[in-house]
């Protein structure tokens, strides 16, 4: 059964981590190589699944992460987000920084995809959490909440858009209802899950100076560093021209030539871009660094990350499980389900989530499997876009990208990953389903 091989397959990858210490991009190859061959796909095609999937995987990360780090670095190296820390430290204090971060992270995460939001706030959590002595972690897990709910529920994110267009529901219904089923989940998903987390785990909140990815935290004199208005504006350009691309999408006619230029600056990998470049010039030249320093940061960021990258793109495993047919089988076991619409929908998406490690692919199956339930029931279709999204982040481990990137910022090991992250996304899964069922009290 492909469901069997799929959990021999994590048990395989785990053993060859945590047990033998095998390097983990080599585990994932081959694993996905074992796990492929396993589902059937023909020895002959094999290799070219594999490549596809770390193929796909980088190409839709490599530009946006490059970019992120290189920023990040500038930002750290510049003291730039040593100014954003220190003037947020000393508005929110030590007991509201969470809350203030939960906050940021959702608002941003409205618009940018959640690879993004991470790239873009986590230098500056780094530099928040030293500056306050408190575990980077402690920060870090409500920030990653809440940009997750919003890229789960909220449009103009891609799934609840493509579901949304399934369903044939208005995006303002998905929405408004999303707002309204997201805030108690970041708040269950965020703070309270990490103080509950701190309690029963607590070695894991650890507090340090160095980062894997980020590097050293240095602290600076306030004199040294760029304003707080140049800091703040070069930190969160990208956010910027992000949702002003968002918005004017709506507002603008899409035939027309600002529309498509407006497009084109706010794409995420242009984004990024534009805002390294004026990053360069306000945080380097324009403070008379030399360019040979800027170079070197920049050369500094991507060798802290090019294991990540690595490690991330292993989008094989992925790749396997989806070629290999596991979500055509997974559908197969729901065909004449009886239940309310809203826990079918949820239920069937969830385990496509967790069998196959794709947000996208699962949401899109899961909403596909739940049109004729929807047909035949009274349920409100902007909730049923939701059920999905809720299902779609449900026990994020080993088989999906998001999970190495986790564990690769947040400087966590294999087993650390699996007992804090993976039981958040289950967590906030369940909690949105719970949400969206009152809504349906309601609507």
């Amino acid at each position: 059964m492909p469901i069997l091989i799929i959990a021999l397959g994590v048990a395989i990858l785990v053993f060859l981590i945590v047990k033998l210490k095998l390097n983990t991009f080599v585990s994932l190859v081959t694993v996905s190589l074992v796990v492929g061959l396993l589902l059937g796909i023909p020895i002959g095609k094999i290799n070219t699944v594999i490549e596809d999937g770390i193929g796909s995987q980088l190409g839709s990360l490599a530009i946006v992460f490059g970019l992120g780090a290189m920023l990040g670095r500038l930002i750290a190296d510049s003291g730039a987000g040593f100014r954003i820390a220190m003037v947020l430290s000393r508005k929110f204090g030590r007991r509201c920084i969470e809350w203030a971060v939960v906050l940021a992270s959702f608002i941003i995460g409205l618009a940018l995809f959640f690879e993004v939001g991470l790239v873009v706030l986590l230098p500056i959590i780094f530099v928040i959490a030293n500056e306050l002595n408190i575990a980077m972690l402690y920060l870090a897990i409500p920030m990653a909440a809440a940009l997750n709910v919003a890229h789960a529920f909220l449009p103009p994110h891609p799934a609840p858009v493509a579901i949304a267009s399934i369903f044939n529901v208005p995006l303002g219904h998905v929405l408004a209802l999303g707002v309204l089923a997201a805030i108690p989940t970041v708040i269950v998903a965020g703070p309270l899950y990490n103080h509950f987390l701190h309690r029963i785990y607590p070695t894991v909140y650890r507090v340090k100076s160095v980062s894997k990815v980020m590097g050293q935290y240095h602290s600076f004199e306030l004199a040294e560093t760029p304003n707080f208005g140049v800091s703040v504006v070069t930190a969160t350009m990208p956010i910027i021209l992000i949702v002003v691309a968002t918005i004017s999408k709506y507002l603008l006619p899409s035939s027309s030539a600002i529309s498509r230029i407006v497009q084109f600056i706010g794409s995420p990998d242009n984004a990024m871009l534009i805002a390294l470049l004026c990053a360069v010039y306000l945080l380097g030249l324009k403070r008379q660094v030399p360019m040979k320093k800027i170079g070197k940061s920049m050369r500094t960021a991507i060798e802290q990350i090019a294991m990540m990258l690595f490690i991330i793109g292993g989008g094989a495993f992925k790749q396997v499980l989806v070629t290999g047919g596991v979500a055509k089988y997974v559908a197969t076991l729901f065909v004449s389900v009886h239940w309310s619409p809203i826990i079918a929908a949820w239920v069937m998406t969830a385990v496509l989530r967790a069998c196959i490690g794709s947000t996208t692919v699962a949401a899109l199956t899961g909403a596909g499997l739940a049109v004729p339930l929807l047909q035949s029931s009274s349920v409100n279709a902007a909730l049923m876009v939701l059920a999905v999204g809720a299902g779609s982040v449900f026990c994020d481990h080993v088989n999906g990208a998001g999970f190495w990137m986790i564990k690769q910022y947040f400087d966590l090991s294999l087993k650390e990953t699996l007992l804090t992250w993976t039981p958040l996304t289950m967590l906030m899964s369940v909690v949105g389903l719970g949400c969206v069922l009152v809504l349906s009290l309601f609507f």
